[in-house]
């Protein structure tokens, strides 16, 4: 499947990230393993695609957990307490920001402004906005909880 989009992407003008977005968007991350084959395709060196997987903050090199946490940690979102809760996740929680938790429940990433600065600490939850996020509404997620403020 990989080898098929690759093939047909490669001939797109700037064809890297269209490819690089594609496989991320059918296997939920880009496999390292896809790296020579993306390189080759393009006449490309595979530190260049390489280069271009991790400058890009939306691709991942690993699958995500289950759950998608995205928190803001511009300045904002700081002024209201978000390295508290980054602080928090890491010592009560056991995850570091910018990894997967180690059953593969929750992945935690850092964001720069979402948008919803009066609302800090904002957050997008399985890609929902959410604002004034709290250690509870961080409890509920990391517990497999449903919450009711992310409730559609």
């Amino acid at each position: 499947m990989a080898s098929q989009i690759v093939n047909e992407l490669k001939y797109l003008e700037g064809a890297t990230l269209p490819i690089l977005h594609a496989l991320q968007e059918n296997f939920g991350y880009v496999d390292r393993r896809a790296v020579p084959m993306i390189a080759d395709a393009l006449n490309m060196s595979k530190a260049e695609i390489y280069g271009a997987i991790t400058f890009y903050h939306d691709f991942r090199e690993a699958p995500a957990g289950k759950r998608v946490v995205k928190l803001c940690r511009a300045e904002a979102c700081q002024s209201m307490g978000c390295e508290d809760l980054v602080h928090y996740l890491e010592t009560k929680q056991g995850i570091k920001i910018d990894s997967t938790s180690p059953s593969g429940h929750l992945t935690v990433e850092t964001v720069y402004c979402l948008g919803n600065c009066a609302l800090g600490p904002a957050a997008l939850i399985d890609g929902a906005l959410v604002g004034r996020v709290d250690k509870e509404l961080l409890d509920a997620v990391c517990a497999e909880r449903p919450h009711e403020r992310m409730e559609g």
